[in-house]
């Protein structure tokens, strides 16, 4: 029986998607570059770049050779593949960049938010900030990433407010709000899950399970198993303010009431007062019983996700998570449990959250614009 041969039209796509690949790395290249680079002959490679160019993928730069020889022409992506915004809403305000279809971050723009943040002024400043992002932008803006640091319901990609959260950011979709500024998909996590997200693709070796567990002004964690992170039915895995760990007295309380207990939460709201928490943390190696009282709460939590995850490692980040001497002693104190597992501070710790929305972005920019290589960013 003999084997199919694969169609003229799927030869093409593959050998257009490998030289689309091949301008990814390079800025400009000519026909020639482009066969040595790709290890196409020199007509399949030119016959692909004429299609391409012909497609509206690639352009002509104006650009020619120098030397002896045959003039080459050089070639380049498109500007009009358009570009994807990766946005961050947190508390202290909104960050949006603008990304490329090879990654580079084209343009920032940052807008602070009062405290409290009320939705309409949050809504405001989101908008404003991808309206600048927007202003010269090569192409049209596709799509966009958002990080939020609130609870985020899976389906429709709103913020959920849940008993006694803090509530950091307030009801909002941004999906709703960027409708009119983008031209496609608005895609919406919370901050956490982006931050194991980021996590992930730092770590120089696979890292497919583990637990993320997130100290700041809000309580998180994120689930990450054979690489993905799990958000559960409605999105909110992972939220462990309510999760029952070890009280100031050893009773059990909700993880939420220690920081009340300890006098650890910003007046009037249920976050947590970090510079409090780091002032504890910072006493040093003197005997704490106020820290003792939160690292066996944060302890707690940590045994009842491992029971219930598996993780290969623990992972602890934020402003105060990721303190040394807090992981010193998390670490010292959960490697003496039934299940203990390695614990680790976070790696990426500059803006994590909206670091962990760059790969998605560009991948589905790339699936937008550039056939058969959704996916590859990483």
């Amino acid at each position: 029986m003999s084997t199919p041969r694969p169609s003229m039209d799927l030869v093409r796509s593959a050998t257009d998607a490998q030289v689309l690949r091949a301008f990814l790395d390079e800025e400009r290249l000519t026909r020639a570059e482009v066969a040595v680079r790709t290890q196409l002959s020199k007509p399949t490679a030119g016959e692909s770049v004429r299609r391409l160019t012909a497609a509206g993928l690639l352009r002509d730069t104006g650009e020619r050779t120098r030397g002896r020889g045959r003039v080459g022409t050089y070639y380049a992506l498109s500007d009009g593949l358009g570009t994807a915004a990766a946005i961050s809403i947190a508390p202290q305000g909104v960050v949006a960049e603008l990304l490329d279809v090879r990654g580079t971050v084209l343009g920032r723009a940052e807008e602070e938010l009062q405290r409290p943040a009320r939705p309409d002024e949050v809504a405001e400043r989101l908008r404003a900030a991808v309206r600048r992002l927007g202003e010269g932008a090569p192409g049209p803006l596709r799509l966009a990433v958002v990080s939020a640091a609130d609870p985020v319901e899976r389906a429709s990609g709103r913020l959920v407010h849940l008993p006694d959260a803090p509530f950091l950011v307030g009801e909002l979709s941004p999906a709703d709000v960027l409708a009119p500024l983008v031209d496609g998909p608005v895609l919406v996590d919370n901050d956490v899950n982006w931050a194991a997200r980021a996590e992930r693709a730092a770590d120089p070796e696979p890292l497919d399970d583990f637990v993320y567990l997130y100290l700041d002004e809000g309580l998180g964690c994120a689930v990450v198993s054979d690489g993905d992170v799990r958000r559960g039915h409605r999105g909110l895995a992972g939220e462990v303010a309510h999760l029952v760990t070890w009280g100031p007295h050893g009773q059990a309380v909700a993880f939420t009431e220690v920081f009340a207990a300890l006098g650890l939460r910003q007046h009037g709201s249920t976050a947590i007062a970090v510079d409090r928490v780091l002032e504890l943390l910072d006493e040093g190696v003197t005997s704490s019983a106020a820290r003792d009282v939160l690292v066996r709460g944060v302890c707690g939590v940590l045994a009842a996700v491992v029971a219930l995850t598996d993780p290969a490692v623990v992972i602890l980040g934020g402003t105060w998570g990721s303190h040394p001497l807090l992981i010193e002693e998390v670490r010292s104190r959960f490697q003496r449990s039934p299940r203990s597992v390695p614990v680790q501070a976070a790696r990426v710790t500059d803006e994590p959250a909206l670091r962990g929305t760059h790969g998605p972005a560009v991948d589905q920019l790339r699936a937008a614009t550039l056939p058969g290589l959704g996916g590859t960013a990483g």
